[in-house]
């Protein structure tokens, strides 16, 4: 499975992006899907899931309220929805999946990954 994440950019602070992640094959709704962020000097961390069946779905706290993922089975993408953009969501975004339902928060859990893309927010 290769997945190829898109809809980075600059922004600024209080504005809105979305990134998608579209897999080689369908993987939406066979794989849980994640999103997760790198920042410079920080760790990959978890931004948001969806369980392959889609009605699951978990977000890391510092996201919860103001991104939403959500995904299109039949076009085998994932979407992430981000609105009132901070400073600190600027990060490297990276896609990823993995077999199941339940959403995992641990990178080490997600067996492929996306080649991440960049979303700066600027104050």
């Amino acid at each position: 499975v290769q997945l190829q994440a898109s809809g980075g950019g600059l922004v600024q602070a209080g504005g809105s992006l979305r990134l998608s992640c579209t897999a080689s094959r369908r993987s939406a709704g066979t794989f849980t899907m994640g999103w997760f962020r790198q920042a410079p000097g920080k760790e990959r961390e978890f931004v948001a899931g969806i369980g392959k069946i889609g009605s699951r779905t978990e977000y890391a706290d510092s996201v919860l309220g103001r991104f939403v993922i959500t995904k299109d089975d039949a076009a085998s993408t994932v979407f992430l929805r981000m609105t009132s953009l901070k400073p600190e969501d600027t990060a490297v975004y990276y896609c990823a999946a993995r077999t199941g339902n339940y959403v995992y928060t641990r990178d080490t859990d997600y067996s492929y990954w996306g080649q991440g893309t960049l979303v700066t927010v600027s104050s």
